[in-house]
């Protein structure tokens, strides 16, 4: 199985592994990644495998969407593992390219959504990371051309940011959200859990407990205001630096203020010792 895969490391390379693939009308999936493959990207693969009749996954530690005092440096890489996971589920193509081949010598040229990218969740903490995800983003869907294209639904804002891109740019890309993978105690997979120390990882999964906690009120019909400030109490409890924890309409990632006809998701964001994470879920 491993011998059907191949690594493009070139456009060159990519165009010839994908001129095949497309052969009588198939349909090519795309599973962006970041590397560290963890059992969520995986499942992702597998969801790809069900829409399109060949998966593409790209492994690509994108330096623009990281600032200066952020983890780029240290961002887990595992690629010789991730390869063979892939291989393992019959995926045809990695695309890996280099930062020096995404970025060449002059590049100029940025991507700066605006809408669901500029609601003060994650662009409040991390500026640059929006323009950084949809010029990688846009490169990527250019440079393989998918008809499908998976994301999960743990970075919720960064997935309502490439659904628009896609749209208003006419990529010609199906963004396909999936459910957020955990583990049984309810933490959400992210290759960022390994920085995690066993006392840190204990705490952690005080997030998902305290959305589900918070949905259930606003559900019942609680006060948002209220309901979030004791979510945002109990979390700092249990030893988060809570960066927020907000209910926003699920599609625009507006602020609301009543739970009343209004489709709503809860997003949450803090810092645990060194890392930092973050989750979301529906009401």
């Amino acid at each position: 199985m491993a011998s059907r895969l191949l690594v493009a490391r070139s456009m060159a390379a990519l165009g010839r592994a994908l001129t095949p693939l497309r052969k009588n009308g198939k349909k090519i999936a795309l599973v962006p990644t970041m590397g560290a493959l963890h059992a969520g990207h995986l499942a992702l693969v597998r969801a790809a495998q069900r829409r399109g009749d060949h998966v593409i996954v790209s492994i690509f530690v994108n330096p623009t969407q990281f600032a200066p005092n952020e983890d780029f440096a240290s961002y887990p890489r595992t690629f010789e593992r991730d390869r063979d996971a892939l291989a393992s589920l019959g995926v045809k193509v990695i695309w890996a390219p280099t930062a020096a081949l995404m970025y060449p010598s002059g590049f100029a040229t940025r991507v700066v959504p605006e809408g669901a990218a500029t609601a003060g969740l994650e662009d409040r903490f991390r500026p640059q990371f929006f323009a950084g995800v949809a010029t990688v983003v846009t490169k990527l869907f250019t440079q393989c051309r998918p008809d499908f294209a998976l994301f999960g639904e743990k970075d919720y804002q960064q997935l309502k940011v490439v659904t628009r891109l896609a749209r208003d740019l006419d990529l010609g890309v199906k963004v396909v959200a999936m459910t957020t993978k955990r583990e049984k105690d309810g933490l959400a997979l992210s290759s960022r859990n390994v920085y995690l120390s066993a006392e840190e990882r204990a705490a952690a999964p005080v997030l998902y407990r305290t959305l589900k906690d918070c949905a259930a009120k606003i559900g019942a019909g609680r006060g948002i205001g209220a309901v979030l400030a004791d979510g945002r109490r109990a979390i700092e409890r249990a030893g988060f630096v809570l960066d927020y924890l907000e209910a926003r309409h699920a599609e625009t990632l507006a602020p609301v203020a009543s739970g009343k006809d209004v489709p709503i998701r809860l997003l949450v964001a803090g810092r645990i010792g060194k890392t930092r994470l973050i989750d979301n879920i529906g009401v």
